[in-house]
């Protein structure tokens, strides 16, 4: 086993324990200390807010320049097709989230209602301004992406994919190792405020329906995989188990390649199709990521009733799918990608962010099982489609 797969599967573990021994020392041990973690949280989210807008500005502008290199029609449409897939996951997500949740949520005391102590202080903060904004970020990603997929700028790239390597070893050497004391000190101030039990209530009934939900996306890509293909969706899906119980394992879409390809032929797909699709859509169809990311961030509005809108929600969600393209497979990788959207679009602050990526990190190894097992489902597709893929000109 890699070292990668070693901290991923080490990283669910770590988190748990943060978030019970925040619990158990913020009941007691006193103020004075929990201000010491509360100082440490203030530093590290503003190291972020820094971070993020390259981090973005990194992974997307290289991601987009890998996309767009010259390919051909095969790599266009099967973006594509991983570009809405993941679409309709975010809306299918947010569709039950909006019948379901409100209801556990309400169930409980809102966040932002109720009569809490008041959060703690730190005891000194610095500064940290961000270089330029997430979205201004973002789209000059789009700008040097595109240019550099148009003029095959290989100085260019090489400078990008150097600078790339160092956001991925920032996000892999400083901010994974230190999520867990960063989670560790917001529950640690959600008990000693008497947030904590009203937020873990709420987390077990949507761990429950996001679950049911990765289901229900992988039933709907194989029936429409089934469909196409004119072959049994439920035999298509059955032959892909492996791959499913193999990433519930490894909890990474890379480390799970081999078996992914081994069972998406055994569906009959042709090698070379198989063989182009899977180690592709295992870093651009991230459909159960962007699932789980829309369901928490939605869950987490409600608590801290943030408000929201369909037209909001519209936007992130499209949003969101693009910079899934570029999540790095790093642990933890899909929800560092997504924090500069959760705040620019969202609005989330830092304890809302501290809450998203432990309640995304607690479903880690079903969203990536999800995220693999429909590449196979889209690899069927694209198998038999292929011959008017070639016929299509661009």
């Amino acid at each position: 086993m890699s070292m990668k797969t070693k901290l991923k599967v080490s990283l669910l573990p770590r988190i748990i324990v943060a978030i019970v021994l925040g619990i158990l020392f913020g009941h007691f041990l006193p103020d004075s200390l929990v201000r010491l973690f509360v100082t440490f949280n203030g530093l590290f989210s503003q190291f972020l807010n820094f971070v993020i807008p390259l981090i973005i500005l990194a992974l997307v502008a290289v991601a987009i320049a890998d996309i767009g290199k010259g390919a051909g029609k095969m790599l266009f449409f099967v973006t594509v097709l991983a570009y809405v897939t993941t679409l309709i996951s975010g809306f299918f997500s947010y569709g039950v989230s909006q019948t379901f949740f409100p209801s556990i949520i309400e169930s409980t005391v809102a966040l932002n209602t109720t009569d809490l102590a008041p959060d703690l202080t730190p005891y000194f903060s610095v500064a940290i301004p961000p270089l330029m904004d997430v979205m201004t970020a973002l789209f000059l990603s789009f700008l040097l992406g595109l240019g550099m997929a148009s003029i095959a700028g290989e100085q260019m790239k090489s400078v990008f994919y150097e600078f790339q390597q160092v956001v991925v070893l920032t996000i892999k050497s400083v901010i994974i190792p230190l999520l867990p004391l960063y989670i560790m000190g917001i529950f640690m101030n959600m008990t000693a405020t008497g947030q904590v039990y009203r937020v873990l209530t709420v987390f077990a009934g949507i761990i429950a329906i996001i679950f049911a939900m990765h289901i229900a996306i992988l039933l709907f890509q194989y029936t429409l995989a089934g469909i196409i293909a004119r072959k049994n969706p439920l035999v298509l899906l059955k032959n892909m188990m492996p791959a499913y119980f193999t990433a519930l394992g490894t909890q990474s879409s890379a480390a799970t390649i081999p078996v992914t390809l081994a069972q998406t032929k055994k569906n009959g797909v042709t090698p070379e199709i198989a063989d182009f699709v899977i180690p592709l859509c295992a870093t651009i169809h991230l459909s159960g990521s962007t699932l789980k990311i829309v369901a928490c961030a939605l869950a987490l509005m409600l608590m801290k009733e943030i408000p929201y809108d369909f037209e909001l929600m519209a936007g992130f969600i499209c949003m969101l799918a693009i910079v899934m393209v570029a999540a790095p497979g790093v642990p933890g990788g899909a929800i560092m990608a997504a924090l500069g959207i959760l705040q620019s679009i969202l609005g989330f602050d830092e304890s809302a962010i501290a809450l998203m990526i432990a309640l995304y990190i607690a479903m880690d190894s079903f969203g990536t099982a999800c995220n693999v097992t429909g590449d196979g489902a889209l690899a069927v597709i694209v198998d038999t489609c292929k011959g008017k893929i070639k016929s299509v000109s661009l």
